[in-house]
């Protein structure tokens, strides 16, 4: 593990290449896995602020299910996280024509229609948070239907640190990304 801040980072960070290829993965984290996107309790307040904004880029099955259960549910984990629908795709995710599902929380933002981009769930991934004590842990999850781009992050040479940098500069500052990229410089020196 290694700190900065008071952040502790899984090596793997610094060690692993990723960059995700939409035309690969299709989207796929948005319909795969155990549970919704976790969310926070100021994330799920958002939700509520900004949905009708956020409407009209979702799918009528994604609607109906919102109506249904809520903006956002309590995983088998006791945590926030986005619905799914029929126990698989995020409520919130859009299937372009090609097959690629995108969320529309972003598709609003990026349309300007609002100022929150996703859940810092989704923007950090492949790197996940769990709070402690006295530190914020971040570790690197490795997913099967990530492997594209897993390959494409090293055909770039593009380290988890890199990819994440937007997101890791959201949740923590640019200060501290700033800090974690001398880390990452020094413990590259080190490997050599």
């Amino acid at each position: 593990m290694i700190l900065v801040g008071d952040k502790l980072l899984s090596e793997e960070i610094f060690d692993k290449q990723f960059a995700c290829d939409l035309n690969v993965g299709k989207g796929a984290c948005c319909i795969e896995g155990e549970g919704g996107a976790p969310l926070t309790e100021e994330e799920c307040a958002i939700l509520d602020e900004i949905f009708d904004e956020v409407k009209p880029y979702l799918s009528e099955e994604g609607l109906k299910e919102i109506e249904q259960t809520g903006l956002f549910t309590v995983g088998q984990d006791g945590g926030l996280e986005t619905p799914l629908l029929g126990g698989r795709a995020c409520v919130y995710a859009t299937k372009s024509p090609n097959g690629t599902l995108h969320c529309g929380i972003e598709q609003a933002f990026r349309e300007g229609k609002t100022s929150w981009e996703k859940p810092i769930s989704c923007h950090l991934y492949p790197i996940r948070i769990k709070e402690l004590v006295d530190f914020t842990a971040l570790n690197y999850h490795k997913w099967s239907i990530c492997e594209g781009a897993r390959v494409y992050g090293a055909a770039k040479d593009i380290s988890v640190l890199e990819f994440c940098k937007e997101a890791l500069v959201r949740r923590f500052g640019l200060e501290w990304y700033a800090e974690a990229v001398k880390t990452y410089e020094v413990w590259k020196q080190k490997k050599q």
